[in-house]
């Protein structure tokens, strides 16, 4: 079978000043994403520096022959000082929107989507001993326009620690033989491991938690908030600076509530439910969690993804919802949001 010829044409001659990008490519294909990855920029919003890190991509049409690779770069500094030099605080999402308009307009394309992830530090006291620490986040924003509008969305990644709550009752088991065997009654064994947190083993976790917002919605989703609701899923945070009064806290916090990696998950849909009661139904929410172990060479992940509405119909009937609607559903081109819930 004789292989198949693409014509190498490019069209009529051109003159020196013409753009290449805007002639017919050889394969008239359209491309589904055609942009810039890794551009990685330092910005400085009110004394503090935000290390970001940004990706766009725009679709190509079927008879044009490339993007203008240049115009990325220029319209991501030209919409980073619009939104650093305005009054409101730092989102990650206003500007991933800012950046995803200004590009789709700029490449004339159908849509254009940027994300960008925001290394920022957040200062708050040790648990116990109150001194200040340091710790560094990652605030995540996303976009998606189209010529009906923008979707967006918020994220946070943070880091805790979980403690397994199966190998703690291998171990308190295990405990309460040796206790029995020591002629302890069962009323006394249950009374010492009330007040002795039981050893097991522990991971440190990295919980990720995204809301999108629909062309419609106006509410501003506080990363603040979506930080608490991510930390609070865990055994307990961490902090890089403790004394050993805090050293005692954060390990007794852990072993006092001891969480798998599902658990992780479903106790921050539930805080996103619980926090954010006038939410639209048709807002998007993800939550990831993945443990580091300590006993093992994997590690283990869990998540879930859906509509708010979805999510919050599933925990308030105990029933599984007929469809988990994904993060490439909701952001389809002409998405229309269900009716809240």
């Amino acid at each position: 079978m004789a292989a198949t010829r693409i014509n190498p044409s490019l069209g009529p001659a051109r003159g020196a000043g013409d753009d290449v990008q805007e002639r017919n490519p050889g394969v008239p294909l359209g491309l589904s994403r055609v942009g810039v990855t890794g551009v990685e920029k330092v910005v400085r919003i009110r004394e503090e520096l935000f290390f970001a890190r940004l990706d766009c991509y725009v679709d190509l049409s079927h008879d044009q022959k490339g993007a203008h690779m240049s115009r990325f770069d220029e319209v991501v500094n030209e919409a980073i000082g619009e939104v650093v030099l305005s009054e409101s605080p730092f989102r990650a999402e206003t500007l991933a929107q800012h950046i995803a308009e200004l590009v789709r307009s700029r490449q004339g394309a159908e849509r254009a989507e940027v994300t960008i992830a925001a290394r920022y530090p957040e200062h708050k006291p040790a648990p116990v001993s109150g001194v200040q620490t340091q710790e560094i986040y990652t605030l995540h924003g996303r976009a998606v326009a189209f010529e009906h509008g923008t979707r967006r969305t918020v994220g946070v990644s943070a880091t805790g620690m979980t403690a397994c709550p199966c190998a703690q009752e291998l171990v308190a088991a295990r405990a309460r033989e040796r206790l029995a065997a020591e002629d302890f009654s069962p009323e006394q064994i249950d009374l010492i491991l009330e007040s002795v947190p039981v050893a097991t083993h522990n991971q440190r976790g990295l919980a990720t938690l995204h809301i999108g917002c629909t062309e419609d919605c106006v509410a501003e989703i506080d990363a603040t908030a979506l930080l608490e609701i991510a930390e609070a899923s865990m055994s307990s945070e961490i902090y890089e600076l403790m004394k050993r009064s805090d050293e005692v806290a954060v390990v007794e916090k852990a072993h006092r509530r001891p969480r798998f990696v599902e658990d992780c998950v479903r106790e921050m849909l539930a805080g996103v439910v619980t926090r954010f009661p006038d939410l639209d139904g048709a807002s998007f929410v993800s939550a990831r969690q993945e443990n580091l172990e300590t006993i093992h060479q994997h590690n283990v992940v869990a998540e879930r993804h859906g509509l708010l509405s979805e999510l919050r119909t599933e925990i308030e009937s105990g029933a599984p919802v007929a469809q988990q609607t994904t993060l490439e559903q909701w952001l389809e081109p002409g998405a229309r949001p269900q009716p809240s819930v």
